[in-house]
């Protein structure tokens, strides 16, 4: 009975930070599959002296709500209040910036992967190193901050990201799921750990303007299974101030977002995939080889087993689709009607569904940042159409959800030229809750199966307690088996393929998309 394994601590617990969300999520260990409860909180990212940031403080009077919430749920639903939890993990956005110094202070606000101002940066170690740094990656900030001659720079004794930080309070191990830390420094998928080539390069291109070598600045690198430490007194105060949650649960290695969500859609293996879509959005692809060449649409990370994926990242999302659905839903609220937010997402993608399959000439672009791939440094949101354009309440949404997905689009096609090949893409994130309607246009989009599973909703929070869970197994499955056989045996996923009415509307919607990056670039310029 579930009442019986949270009593014994037969469960696991997984913790992600989201860019707008806290999120706990227990699952049954045994059957992970089975969420025995959750808890979570809301929070936003602050635009504070031209920096994307999170103040830590929010971090874990955050943290501490959303445990707390999973708490009471768990007593609510079975009558029992968690003391113990069989494992621990925690997964967080990728990337960005996280420097101490030698009394383990915060030398300088925490600098999210949401950040664009490592452009010479990046640039600089692309060449070097012959693969493709983004501005987003940990050394691309570190690096930035070395060329500015940043005052704190001599001070620096740790580097890592928000997960890796969160781990590091709440157990003292400075370490690193494999995934996570893809994303701070290239991985040597012989080694599983950092390029011993590249470090060796960089050491020698900044010689002593760091006061140590690159090695000693950065988390220990761990793959999924690995043990990772346990939660300390101090870890534990962290989690519950209460005091109802003893020391000593073990940790797996802490996670960053995009692995936890190849996890949590079963898309570890070989020509499959998935695509997260929240704040930002994002595609992971599992690789049969290397790449032929560099692509700046394309980033080289791994799964929480150490494995190759090729990575589009967008930075813009589904933030500015949510914005419009909150008028339409104040529109309702004012007009004497008011809707929960779940029925004005259904309303709206459904006119989407019945309008024109190209958006009736509308275009949308939900570029609140910066955007990489697109050449944009800054973003500027639009609405754009022509005169003879066809405006309707299903037009003006199916350009909305298009415009979520054309930087994406943008990224893929590079992939498909390098003849990559892709089975199954398997999508999560709240967009995906009103079936059948961003699921129909991702497939257009990508031109690929999209799969949805009832887990889809539910994301990295499940994805990092399920490799928490994943402790106990390693040693005799490897995870994709492990995922295979024990987590998604029995789960049934909705899969859409590409519909030839969509995809060739939205190929003509991507024409214009492209055409029309000019007057985002003008805005950008001129606003």
């Amino acid at each position: 009975m579930s009442a019986d394994a949270i009593r014994a601590g037969r469960t696991a617990l997984g913790i992600e930070f989201g860019s707008t969300r806290i999120k706990a999520c227990l699952v049954d260990a045994a059957d992970p599959g089975t969420v025995l409860a959750v808890g979570s909180h809301e929070w936003e990212n602050r635009f504070e002296d031209d920096t994307w940031t999170y103040a830590l403080e929010d971090v874990w009077s955050g943290v501490q709500d959303a445990v707390a919430g999973l708490l009471s749920d768990a007593e609510r639903r079975h009558g029992e209040r968690p003391a113990t939890f069989g494992a621990i993990g925690v997964s967080a956005m990728m990337h960005g910036y996280l420097a101490f110094g030698a009394d383990d202070d915060l030398l300088v606000p925490f600098r999210t992967w949401r950040n664009t101002s490592t452009g010479p940066a990046a640039a600089e170690l692309t060449d070097l190193f012959g693969v493709n740094i983004p501005l987003r990656w940990s050394i691309a900030h570190l690096h930035q901050a070395v060329l500015g001659a940043e005052a704190h720079v001599p001070g620096i004794r740790f580097v890592t990201t928000l997960a890796g930080y969160v781990h590091w309070r709440l157990t003292g191990r400075r370490v690193l799921g494999v995934g996570d830390a893809s994303g701070m420094f290239p991985i040597d998928p012989a080694t599983g750990g950092y390029d011993a080539a590249m470090v060796a390069a960089y050491d020698a291109h900044v010689g002593d303007a760091l006061p140590g070598d690159l090695l000693s600045l950065l988390p220990e690198v761990l793959p999924a299974g690995a043990p990772a430490g346990a939660l300390t007194a101090e870890g534990a105060t962290l989690l519950d101030p209460t005091g109802g949650l003893a020391p000593g649960i073990p940790f797996c290695p802490p996670e960053g977002d995009a692995g936890t969500g190849m996890v949590a859609t079963n898309a570890v293996s070989p020509r499959t995939g998935n695509v997260s879509a929240g704040t930002s959005i994002f595609a992971m692809v599992v690789l049969e080889r290397p790449l032929a060449r560099v692509h700046h649409e394309l980033d080289i990370v791994t799964t929480p087993a150490g494995d190759p994926v090729a990575m589009v990242h967008c930075n813009n999302g589904a933030s500015e689709l949510a914005a419009w659905v909150g008028v339409f839903g104040r529109f309702a609220a004012a007009a004497g009607t008011p809707l929960e937010a779940d029925a004005v997402y259904e309303v709206l993608f459904s006119e989407a569904l019945d309008a024109e399959a190209d958006a009736g000439g509308i275009l949308a672009y939900n570029h609140l940042a910066g955007e990489p791939i697109a050449g944009l440094d800054a973003g500027r949101p639009l609405v754009v159409r022509t005169p003879d354009s066809r405006l309707t309440l299903g037009n003006v949404f199916r350009a909305q959800l298009y415009g979520v997905f054309g930087t994406l689009s943008l990224g893929m096609r590079v992939l498909r030229g390098e003849g990559v090949q892709i089975e199954t893409m398997y999508a999560h994130g709240g967009m995906f809750r009103t079936a059948g309607v961003a699921q129909r246009f991702l497939a257009a989009a990508i031109d690929a199966p999209v799969a949805v599973a009832a887990t889809a909703s539910e994301g990295g929070a499940w994805g990092i307690a399920v490799l928490a869970a994943y402790l106990d197994a390693a040693a005799e499955l490897s995870l994709d088996a492990y995922l295979a056989q024990r987590v998604f045996a029995d789960e049934e996923f909705a899969t859409a393929p590409p519909d030839a009415a969509d995809a060739a509307g939205y190929a003509s919607y991507l024409t214009r998309y492209e055409a029309g990056l000019a007057i985002e670039r003008a805005a950008v310029a001129a606003l």
